[in-house]
């Protein structure tokens, strides 16, 4: 973070200070005392099983010069009290975001969608890194503690940061971009993840409309304009447009996708004509989307597409368990894409399966577990995942965890299967299936949310098969 007094950052949170308001903080901004260094700023956060008011004296052990606290303690340190210290952390990062743009050349990219964020995320900090400082956060650092916490990271030196803007309920993603202002908005897609929890994909587009909607008329809204719920929201922001897609009108478009045990690669084609073969190691065509925002991203930034496209050539990997691909010493090929999982993006990990496994003509084996977060939808799309996998004329399923079952059931209804669904209750018992039944000139998808836990299941399996 850039240099403050804490008179400075009372200011900005308005909060009152309690001890000598010429005392800077040098260092980060924590919620972990654990991270906490010497000149660091400690954000004591009640938690859901703790309260981190009960590490102030690890923070101050640690080398904290101060802490926002929600109450006065008695330790001996300087103390900036506030009614919420989570609302405190998101206007301290407000105000810094907006003086370090006053301060330097400072861009921001918010992103935000259903499916897509972590990966877009990642792939703009590879291809912008190529042209200045880049901040994005780590992992999904993307609700209203993860993402302040991550644009506190900048300095006066930093030139692009990008924001991964998670939805929390309506007025969350607005929340969000009125606190870091972006200059270029992307909308990746609309889709069922989190239907269940919003109240519908009609709620959940509400949602992610209010990035656009708060976008300045400076500022650039990237649209994906295949999903017709992204290409409405043009008609709610003041923002300038831009698309992306692989639909004609699209502005930054893909051509010639083609999918492959080695990865994905399409020609992008720019406003201006020109024509780039792309080559990704990251697998799926939906990874396409998100390549193409990056791209065009760096593009509407100035950033050198020579530069860019070697930039995300060299990514070997979206994120670890998102399509992450391994094969064991004995040849069996396991796709672990466990780490978040959605109608929208099971359908895709499925597709892509069903095309490796036309190309290797090896057995197609899909380990499927929970979309967790469908609420009243849970049922229907349980079910027809696993209709899909049928239609697909996947070689294998194995459904793990108990709500997960319908996938089993939902496979096992259609067409005229005969074993090809596998069920277990435990993940144990579905790696002693996998284990006594794979022999090695198979590709295996891993695919569930994160709650299932099937991502170690995927490691298991290439490690030791």
């Amino acid at each position: 973070m850039i240099v403050l007094s804490l008179k400075e950052i009372a200011e900005a949170i308005s909060a009152e200070l309690v001890g000598e308001g010429s005392i800077t903080v040098t260092g980060s901004v924590e919620t972990d005392s654990r991270l906490i260094t010497t000149g660091s700023l400690f954000v004591a956060k009640p938690g859901e099983h703790t309260d981190g008011h009960l590490f102030v004296p690890n923070a101050i052990d640690q080398g904290a010069v101060a802490a926002i606290v929600e109450r006065q303690l008695n330790d001996d340190i300087s103390q900036l009290i506030v009614n919420d210290s989570v609302v405190a952390l998101g206007l301290l990062a407000k105000y810094v975001v907006a003086k370090v743009k006053v301060l330097g050349d400072l861009k921001v990219i918010g992103v935000t969608g259903s499916n897509g964020k972590t990966t877009t995320k990642n792939m703009l900090r590879e291809v912008l890194s190529s042209n200045g400082e880049t901040i994005a956060p780590e992992e999904s650092f993307n609700n209203e503690v993860g993402a302040p916490y991550s644009m506190l990271r900048i300095n006066e030196q930093t030139k692009y940061l990008v924001v991964e803007l998670g939805a929390g309920g309506l007025g969350s993603v607005r929340y969000l971009t009125q606190m870091c202002e972006p200059d270029i908005g992307i909308e990746l897609k609309v889709g069922l993840a989190h239907a269940g929890e919003f109240g519908g994909i009609d709620v959940t587009e509400r949602i992610k409309s209010e990035l656009v909607e708060e976008l300045s008329t400076e500022a650039i809204a990237l649209l994906n304009i295949d999903d017709e719920r992204v290409k409405r929201m043009s008609e709610k922001t003041q923002a300038k447009i831009s698309s992306f897609g692989l639909n004609a009108e699209a502005n930054y478009r893909a051509e010639d996708i083609q999918v492959s045990i080695k990865g994905t690669s399409f020609t992008l084609v720019t406003p201006d004509g020109r024509r780039s073969p792309i080559q990704l190691h990251i697998l799926g065509e939906h990874h396409v989307y998100n390549a193409l925002a990056a791209l065009a991203t760096a593009e509407l930034l100035g950033v050198d597409r020579a530069e860019a496209v070697a930039a995300i050539e060299q990514m070997k990997l979206a994120e670890r368990w998102r399509m992450e691909l391994n094969v064991s010493s004995t040849g069996l090929t396991v796709i672990n894409d466990a780490y978040n999982s959605s109608p929208d993006s099971m359908r895709a990990a499925l597709q892509t399966l069903a095309q490796l496994g036309r190309q290797t003509g090896k057995k197609t084996v899909a380990v499927m577990g929970e979309m967790a977060e469908l609420g009243e939808f849970s049922v229907h799309e349980h079910d027809a995942i696993g209709r899909i996998a049928v239609r697909l004329n996947l070689g294998q399923v194995v459904v793990v965890g108990k709500a997960a079952k319908l996938i089993h059931m939902g496979a096992s209804q259609e067409g005229s299967w005969d074993g090809e669904s596998q069920y277990f209750d435990e993940i144990s018992d579905a790696l002693g299936y996998l284990r006594g039944m794979l022999t090695g000139d198979e590709i295996v998808l891993v695919k569930s949310s994160k709650s299932a836990n099937l991502r170690y299941l995927g490691d298991d399996l290439w490690k030791e098969i």
